[in-house]
C-alpha cells in the first residue's frame, strides 16, 4: 500500500450505488477504473472525485470568477485525503482520427510533448542505456 502522502484516500463514499467504499488510490500515477456496467466507476471517478477535488479548487477562487463556473453538489463521502486539483475527461464518441490519443483529444499534447523534451531520460534502443 502506499503511504499516506503518496496516496489518494477515499472513505466512506455513498453517492449513488456506492455503498461505503473506502480505498486509496496511488498519486502520481495513471490509474484505470473498470468494472461491469452498473458497478460505480463512473460515480466514483466525476460524482465523487473529480467533484470534491472541483469544490476545492472553486473555493480558492475569488468570488468574481466562481460565478462563471458551475456548481457541483458535493458527493456522499466521509472524507478524501490527498486529492489535488483535477481535470476530468468526459466519455464521449469522438470525431478524430484512428491515430488520436487522450493527449491529442483533450488539446494537452503540446504541454505533454514539452514535458517529456525537457525532463526525459533518453535511452539507447540498442545498448538500453
Amino acid at each position: 500500500m502506499p503511504t499516506p502522502s503518496q496516496a489518494i484516500r477515499v472513505v466512506g463514499a455513498r453517492q449513488h450505488n456506492l455503498k461505503n467504499l473506502t480505498l486509496e488510490l496511488p498519486r502520481h500515477k495513471l490509474t484505470v477504473l473498470c468494472g461491469w456496467s452498473g458497478s460505480g466507476k463512473t460515480t466514483l471517478a466525476f460524482d465523487t472525485l473529480y467533484a470534491e477535488g472541483f469544490s476545492a479548487y472553486v473555493e480558492s477562487l475569488s468570488t468574481y470568477v466562481r460565478q462563471f463556473l458551475p456548481r457541483l453538489p458535493r458527493p456522499a463521502v466521509d472524507r478524501i485525503e490527498g486529492l489535488a486539483p483535477a481535470i476530468a475527461l468526459q466519455q464521449h464518441r469522438f470525431t478524430g482520427g484512428f491515430r488520436s490519443t487522450v493527449a491529442t483529444l483533450s488539446e494537452l499534447y503540446p504541454y505533454l510533448r514539452l514535458l517529456f523534451a525537457r525532463a526525459g531520460t533518453l535511452l539507447s534502443p540498442v545498448s538500453g542505456r
